[in-house]
């Protein structure tokens, strides 16, 4: 094998114009209903900070995150218009602080309704309440026969002035349309609860980006969108293309060694690519697709093409070479999610923006 020589150094590149164009298409798919754009985990670790940009520019005015440290940064980022959700489990101490910045509280559980509602009334303040209800998924959420007394004590903390009410949500496990047909049958038996005892609430959600996209009557107000607006597709589901989407990101490392049978490409384990995937899926090329031979800690073995050379570009996940290879298509190989190997991309990979009106996604 040929002595390693200088190359580029590995990047998860993020192309701006797929994202804002994402976004359009998304909006448009979902309407009337509010586009949330979940922006959890450094933005699907994409990069918090240039995704909302982004987002704001292209006129999304709403936000979904899953703790309240986002949630803060989220609103140093955007100022006091846009609506910022925030879900956090459990007791936080950032909770006056989310209280002070106006951030929507989505909460499930009674002991934090207590807590948030004794936050605001020491502070002089409202908090922004959306109740959720648990509609089968188990991740949180007032079970349905708690929901009577939780609908309730809420009021009572409304009617002091420590809430309002503004919303009411649930997750739902888009595993089959039975399953989905259930959750939503319990969330509108939840919301004729909330009616009856008088809320009057701005929001309903419940849809996150497969149901929201293939059922109209999830939508409802509003619907909160993470993978889809980065182009990653549901395992197992249609194509990026044919959802008028296209991945955002793109994990590309370039050859380090040239062999008789195989080349180096610098990017491993450590880097986030899961060693499963060797043997199972091909990378993007100069010369098409070839064979992922071997995930060391560092280094990738790749069938070798003809003509390879060191610094060749190769992309693992993302635009680039022939055919797709999103982060949903690796995931499949491995039986997991796009997410998990979006997310699994090392902190120490560089993070590239492109900039809208800089549109490299199908080069190598």
């Amino acid at each position: 094998m040929s002595a390693p020589a200088a190359y580029s150094a590995p990047a998860l590149v993020v192309d701006h114009t797929a994202l804002r164009d994402n976004l359009e298409a998304v909006r448009a798919r979902v309407a009337p209903a509010e586009l949330i754009l979940v922006v959890k985990d450094d933005a699907y670790g994409q990069g918090l900070a240039p995704v909302v940009r982004t987002a704001i520019d292209a006129g999304v005015t709403s936000f979904g995150v899953s703790d309240l440290g986002t949630a803060l940064a989220v609103r140093r980022l955007v100022g006091e218009g846009p609506r910022i959700i925030a879900w956090p489990a459990g007791a936080s101490p950032l909770l006056g602080a989310a209280v002070d910045a106006a951030i929507d509280l989505g909460l499930g559980d009674a002991a934090q309704l207590e807590e948030v509602a004794a936050i605001a009334a020491a502070r002089g303040a409202t908090a922004r309440v959306h109740l959720k209800v648990d509609t089968g998924l188990h991740r949180n959420g007032f079970r349905p026969e708690e929901w009577s007394p939780a609908v309730a004590r809420a009021r009572v903390h409304e009617e002091a002035g420590a809430i309002v009410i503004v919303g009411a949500w649930s997750h739902i496990a888009e595993a089959s349309d039975a399953e989905d047909d259930a959750a939503r049958a319990l969330f509108d038996a939840a919301l004729e609860q909330l009616a009856v005892a008088g809320c009057r609430i701005e929001l309903r959600h419940l849809a996150a980006s497969a149901a929201a996209f293939a059922r109209p009557e999830f939508r409802y107000d509003a619907v909160r969108i993470g993978a889809f607006c980065y182009g990653v597709r549901s395992a197992d589901g249609p194509r990026a293309a044919e959802l008028g989407l296209r991945p955002v990101a793109a994990l590309r490392g370039a050859v380090t060694a040239v062999g008789e049978d195989e080349v180096l490409v610098g990017i491993g384990s450590l880097d986030g690519v899961p060693s499963t995937l060797a043997g199972r899926v091909e990378v993007g090329t100069p010369e098409g697709p070839r064979a992922l031979q071997r995930v060391d800690a560092d280094t990738l073995a790749v069938a070798r093409w003809p003509g390879a050379a060191v610094g060749d570009p190769v992309t693992v996940f993302g635009p680039g070479g022939q055919g797709e290879r999103s982060a949903t298509t690796l995931a499949e190989a491995i039986g997991t999610i796009g997410e998990e190997i979006l997310l699994r991309v090392s902190p120490r990979i560089p993070r590239v923006h492109l900039p809208v009106g800089i549109d490299r996604s199908h080069r190598p």
